[in-house]
């Protein structure tokens, strides 16, 4: 095309026409042997017209038309690799940090190998900057890592001695000795890399959308250029039309628009496994969700502590604790976890014996600990009337009881759950409005514990006891209502989730198995991230169609001006070349984020979520002091309520209130200003009102109490507005940790 054009400025036809020619036969020559080669795997698309555009060209002599058709097709090839690069970004980057060697200790030398040698129990150093090559668990000291890659957490977390590391991680802080769990291939990065994969492999159908109606397109093509020949008797119209009529839009601009989806989707932490996942996701209808570790969190946590009254609960955690510190349990793991996430500091147990699955016993600050079931530790005890108490307390559907025992006497129990995750209601309201019109809960758990769910999460239907064929056999059933999306995160939901038309899978703790068989893994432990990829999969297979009606349109209409003579061939090639350039940046826009409403414009940077939340986190402490000490001024005589309730008092002004007024003051209006929205948040200041109204309630009602204590009457009030004031703060933190986390997803 350079050579022809040089060659005409230099008024040489004949050498510019040579040129142009020699280009044009090498571009058909080329894209003929791709055709015949699809021909022969029975694939038949529309670069056919682009073929008979510049066969019929070089035919009628106009070299330039065809010169122009065949950089066009080349073109267009460049920019839809260049976008593809572009759209898959997020996903190369994963395949390009796959560690190749590690730091192994051997025989007491340190040597690099390859992460393919490396297998379980091996010891290995990582160091500052380093990809953790295998998962495994750290051996001594404090890991600082980065997660972003995996997970799209944008702050380090911190693994102590002990604690899991997961390949494909970097090694934020100082290097760490790790003890592996798995091999290479065995690990969770490894496992991510071959997703990525398939991903980059796989080819939406509503890619080949140009191939599904190429007989028909090809057939309409021909009928007008035919017809514009016959009745104009100028074979250059026919040229013009099958020139206009090269079908670049649909071919390039669909597939750009889906890849872009899809590397969207990998920036959020939702790995979709190639384009036809991510259509199937725009048109789901209804959603079949599992229980455990979907819907809820899918880890015990302590959700309620009851003491002895001479003994302060955090005190009986913290004995529990740290007893539990040896056992490898995932009960004993929950308490460990629940005392330091109330910032208890743990003693060194001495002399502890477990007996597997039901309790350990030992020394703590040379107090003999028993920690445990009900059998396990009754056996250890004298019956008292607070043990008589206990044995009722912990009869509750949905909990694991742990009791406590000091020095032969029960201290106190604590009631774990796994709860529903706080984001779920949020989440299914959002499904709704993408379009869901039918929620399934399958769960092989009890009916009632199904059922209690169903109260107030707004299911449409709730099948329960199910084994995994079952879960298989409600996908099936399901689908005669549209396409059906199963989500779920073990085992036993892998052929469920293989079944389904979209499955996805929590993969962030899920079985490997299961994020094998779905079409979407969703790489953050987060059910919200299933309501972006879904709006971003709607988004996508929009702009595509966009394109492609827009582009085609323009097409068609150009046809119809070059049969009636009004363009030329070299015009129409032109004007083709504008329209795809048009239609390609337009699926380009699926990249981006659409700047709508205010939930769009305020936005929540993850660093500041995850200091909001670490907030929470701390205060739950003076939120469980509330309970505590309603429960024990139940029986404290009279003299000794009026210390109990200044203590709190004290508690609730030194750190519940400062936080809400620095939320009122500084942090809504930051949120509001961003939404320029002067209402937005107002429920949220009310809740505020709310609890500092109470706190001066109670102030008041300690104040009113007479030199001899409360009476009756009193006491009752006292505990009525405790009761409340602790419902209401907890009603707020969850209210406000599903506002943050949902402005946080919308970035």
């Amino acid at each position: 095309m350079l050579s022809g054009t040089v060659a005409w400025l230099a008024d040489r036809p004949d050498l510019s026409a040579s040129s142009w020619a020699a280009g044009t036969a090498v571009i058909l020559a080329s894209l003929l042997t791709e055709i015949a080669i699809s021909l022969g795997r029975k694939e038949f698309g529309l670069d056919l017209i682009a073929a008979l555009a510049m066969g019929g060209a070089l035919l009628l002599g106009e070299y330039l038309t065809g010169s122009i058709v065949a950089l066009m097709y080349t073109g267009g090839q460049a920019l839809e690799d260049f976008a593809q690069r572009r759209a898959r970004r997020e996903l190369t980057a994963l395949l390009n940090r796959v560690p190749r060697i590690a730091a192994r200790y051997a025989d007491g030398q340190l040597q690099e190998v390859s992460v393919e040698e490396l297998k379980p129990g091996d010891r290995i150093l990582v160091r500052r900057g380093e990809v953790v090559p295998v998962d495994g668990n750290v051996m001594d000291g404090v890991a600082v890592l980065d997660e972003a890659a995996l997970t799209g957490e944008a702050l380090p977390v911190r693994r102590r001695s002990g604690e899991p590391v997961t390949s494909g991680t970097t090694n934020a802080g100082d290097a760490f000795e790790m003890l592996a769990a798995n091999s290479a291939s065995d690990s969770t990065y490894a496992a991510i890399v071959r997703l990525v994969e398939e991903a980059r492999a796989a080819k939406a159908p509503m890619v080949r959308l140009a191939d599904r109606y190429a007989l028909v397109f090809l057939t309409i093509t021909l009928l007008l250029a035919g017809g514009a020949w016959a009745e104009s008797g100028e074979a250059i119209r026919a040229l013009a039309v099958l020139v206009v009529a090269t079908p670049c839009p649909l071919i390039l601009a669909v597939p750009v628009a889906i890849v872009s989806g899809v590397s969207r989707c990998a920036a959020k932490g939702v790995l979709v496994k190639g384009g036809g996942a991510l259509e199937m996701l725009a048109r789901v209808k209804t959603v079949i969700l599992d229980k455990t570790g979907t819907i809820t969190d899918g880890r015990a946590r302590l959700i309620e502590v009851k003491s002895r009254t001479d003994l302060d609960p955090l005190e009986v955690l913290r004995l529990a604790a740290s007893l539990d510190q040896g056992s490898h349990h995932v009960i004993a793991r929950a308490l460990v976890a629940a005392a330091r996430e109330r910032g208890l500091r743990l003693a060194a147990p001495s002399g502890s014996r477990e007996e597997a699955g039901s309790g350990v016993t030992g020394r703590i600050d040379g107090h003999e600990i028993a920690v445990g079931g009900w059998d396990f530790v009754s056996a250890r005890i004298e019956e008292t009337a607070f043990s008589r108490e206990i044995r009722e307390w912990i009869r509750r559907d949905g909990t694991v009881s742990v009791l406590a025992a000091k020095d032969g006497i029960l201290a106190g129990a604590f009631l774990l759950a796994d709860e529903v995750r706080p984001e779920a209601g949020s989440v299914l309201r959002r499904l709704r409005e993408a379009g869901v019109d039918r929620i399934v809960l399958a769960t092989g758990d009890r009916t009632e514990l199904a059922e209690s769910l169903q109260s107030f999460l707004g299911l449409d239907s709730v099948v329960a006891e199910l084994k995994p064929e079952d879960k298989t056999r409600i996908v099936e059933a399901e689908r005669s209502a549209g396409p059906v999306m199963m989500v779920g995160d073990g085992v036993n939901d892998a052929p469920a989730l293989a079944a389904a038309d979209v499955g996805v899978a929590m993969g962030a703790r899920g079985a490997a198995a299961s994020s094998e068989a779905a079409d979407v893994v969703i790489l953050v432990d987060r059910l919200d991230r299933l309501v972006s990829a879904i709006s971003i999969a709607h988004r996508s297979r929009s702009i595509a169609l966009q394109s492609v009606y827009m582009g085609m349109g323009l097409s068609v209409a150009g046809m119809f001006a070059a049969a009636f003579g009004y363009l030329t061939p070299v015009q129409g090639a032109l004007l083709q070349e504008a329209i795809d350039v048009v239609a390609i940046l337009n699926a380009l826009r699926a990249l981006g984020n659409p700047k709508r409403g205010w939930r769009k414009t305020t936005q929540l940077p993850h660093a500041e979520l995850i200091q909001l939340e670490a907030e929470h986190r701390a205060l739950m402490d003076v939120v469980d002091e509330l309970r505590h000490t309603t429960e024990r001024i139940q029986n404290l005589p009279k003299t000794e309520v009026r210390k109990e309730l200044a203590d709190l008092d004290a508690l609730l002004r030194r750190r519940l209130l400062p936080h809400e007024r620095q939320d009122d003051e500084e942090l809504y209006p930051r949120l509001r200003s961003r939404a320029a929205t002067p209402d937005a948040l107002a429920g949220m200041s009310r809740a505020h009102m709310e609890i500092q109204r109470q706190v001066h309630s109670l102030t008041s009602l300690r104040k009113a109490l007479g030199a001899h204590g409360p009476s009756p009457a009193q006491r009752y009030e006292i505990q009525r507005l405790l009761h409340g004031l602790e419902a209401i703060t907890r009603l707020h933190f969850a209210q406000e940790q599903e506002i943050y986390r949902l402005l946080e997803d919308e970035q």
